[in-house]
């Protein structure tokens, strides 16, 4: 496959995907992205799942953002890295962008063929279940009946959870990082403020701004700042910045950016708007606000697993996580075993907040190569 890939699901002999508010989509694009060779019996197949602004491009460099690989520690040739998890040289490995996302996959910036401009603000609301409904359209497209596993960090490991609620007997395994079974009341109230940063953005123009060729970027900057806070920790932001200041030891006494981190911030903010759709992040953080395996299973978590039976799962967290704090992870891994699953569980100590599972921790991704590998 090329590197514009693309293909199309919900289209004959596949029906069209139903969505949960309701509405109907078929023959939509999805940004795809494979490597390794599907076996003869089509059983060392492992899905990728990605975190809120990632894309398909788990282990090369994006053509159109020239941003590297997005988790090089865990997913590449194990020729090249011998430590690496998901060996691709052995594995058959998809990722494809999300529903709702900005890289090929159909979504708010996705033109709508009866007007021929972008979608906008008319774009349904979409929910994690819906991108897993997606994600299955793409997984049979290859002919593939069952997953040798599923694995995602974040946003990524809601989806590899829907996949065990909806799609049991598809996933021979899997592996939920740095994620919850359901959006805390604090995370909700960051993706509000977020939106409402985007949206109050006179750029913004109701959602249709790219029919008026304006960007809210100052908005989509601040959203990216706000929510770039949580993905660290006191302890990582402590060690990086400190209250360094930028002119050294002097302050500026200004209001302007006078510190080391307001720099980076600005920074990541900035860059964000060059890659991302403001109307994907609005529709994006709405579906993570509405996952709730708690309302699925009727109030009981378990019973949102109920067909899992003895599935091998690991489920990582990291200590200073605090927008997917371990005890939540401890809440979601009780729940697999009440519901039957095999499960590994562990907390991993780190510095890095959130953001850890992208990064060089090697306690976990030595735990992860073991369990890749006890399931085989």
């Amino acid at each position: 496959m090329g590197v514009s890939d693309k293909i199309y699901v919900g289209v004959p002999p596949l029906a069209p995907i139903r969505l949960e508010c309701g509405k109907e989509i078929s023959n939509i694009p999805v940004g795809v992205r494979h490597y390794g060779k599907l076996s003869t019996e089509r059983d060392n197949a492992i899905l990728i799942c990605h975190a809120f602004s990632g894309d398909q491009y788990v282990g090369e460099q994006n053509p159109t953002t020239h941003r590297g690989p997005w988790w090089p520690m865990f997913v590449g040739s194990g020729k090249k890295r011998k430590d690496v998890v998901v060996d691709t040289d052995k594995y058959f490995v998809i990722c494809s962008n999300v529903l709702g996302g900005c890289s090929g996959t159909f979504g708010p910036s996705t033109i709508d063929d009866e007007t021929g401009k972008p979608i906008g603000a008319n774009f349904p609301v979409i929910t994690i279940a819906d991108m897993v409904k997606v994600q299955k359209a793409v997984v049979e497209y290859f002919g593939i009946s069952r997953l040798h596993s599923v694995i995602g960090g974040s946003m990524g490991g809601m989806q590899v959870l829907e996949w065990l609620r909806q799609y049991p007997d598809m996933v021979g395994s899997a592996m939920a990082i740095a994620t919850s079974y359901h959006n805390s009341a604090q995370n909700v109230a960051f993706n509000a403020v977020a939106r409402e940063a985007i949206m109050g953005d006179p750029n913004w123009c109701g959602g249709y701004y790219l029919d008026k060729g304006k960007f809210p970027a100052k908005g989509l900057a601040l959203a990216r700042k706000m929510a770039h806070i949580t993905y660290m920790s006191p302890l990582s932001l402590a060690e990086k910045f400190g209250r360094n200041s930028i002119s050294g030891d002097e302050v500026s006494f200004s209001l302007n950016c006078d510190f080391e981190i307001e720099k980076y911030l600005n920074h990541q903010g900035q860059s964000f708007t060059e890659r991302f759709d403001p109307n994907s992040y609005i529709y994006i953080s709405r579906a993570i606000d509405y996952f709730d395996l708690l309302r699925s299973g009727g109030g009981y978590l378990h019973r949102a697993f109920s067909r899992i039976n003895s599935k091998p799962i690991f489920v990582a967290s990291f200590s200073t996580d605090w927008l997917f704090p371990p005890y939540e992870s401890g809440i979601l891994a009780s729940g697999l075993r009440e519901a039957g699953a095999d499960v590994t569980e562990a907390v991993y100590t780190s510095t890095k907040g959130h953001d850890a599972f992208l990064l060089d921790e090697p306690h976990f991704l030595a735990a992860s190569r073991a369990f890749l590998k006890q399931v085989e």
